[in-house]
């Protein structure tokens, strides 16, 4: 989901099953700005903004996507939401909430390097928790049902697909990543008061 400075570049995308169809960049882009009147977007947008990370019309945009992602974010160049993989306004909120989020954990910690696999993976517990990704509804959606500790491990498993995408972490670099620094990441609630 979040991108570092250096070539090769992590992937920066939250990692979903692409859908068939999906919504032209322009679609994508109305959708986008209806995103940008959203409560939590609104939040995200004004906390970006406290902590020193204001953000332009150009830092959120559409655009078509070869990977099967949904969008990501990357340091200098803002978040990108994959058109081709949207189908209705509320995937592109769930997307640009995640992205914002890690928009906010880059400006929040000057030292956030994207090619460790522990603040990767720190990142992506926290965007996986804080966004609602892994709402139980939107798990059965995708065809997972259980009935407890569901959301723990969504977030699991969206971290791993994640952070095993970043091209400095093997999935046992990526594993041990997540599991080192899950209670510290996953009760970071900032800018929450607690999870949404």
């Amino acid at each position: 989901m979040a991108a570092a400075e250096s070539d090769p570049k992590p992937a920066s995308a939250v990692h979903s099953y692409a859908v068939k169809g999906g919504r032209t960049v322009e679609e994508c882009q109305d959708m986008i700005r209806r995103s940008l009147r959203t409560p939590m977007v609104k939040f995200l947008k004004e906390h970006l903004e406290k902590a020193g990370c204001g953000f332009g019309e150009k830092f959120i945009n559409a655009v078509h996507c070869d990977k099967e992602i949904s969008g990501g974010y990357t340091r200098g160049e803002g978040i990108m939401v994959c058109s081709n993989h949207m189908n209705i306004q509320d995937e592109v909120n769930q997307v640009v909430i995640h992205e914002l989020i890690h928009a906010y954990d880059d400006c929040r910690a000057s030292n956030l390097d994207w090619a460790n696999c522990a603040h990767h993976a720190c990142s992506e517990i926290r965007a996986g928790h804080l966004s609602g990704d892994c709402h139980y509804k939107r798990e059965l959606l995708r065809g997972f049902m259980k009935i407890r500790g569901h959301e723990q491990d969504c977030v699991r498993r969206r971290v791993m697909k994640s952070v095993i995408d970043n091209p400095y972490c093997s999935e046992a670099a990526a594993k041990d990543a997540m599991e080192a620094v899950w209670d510290v990441c996953y009760n970071d609630t900032k800018p929450f008061d607690r999870a949404p």
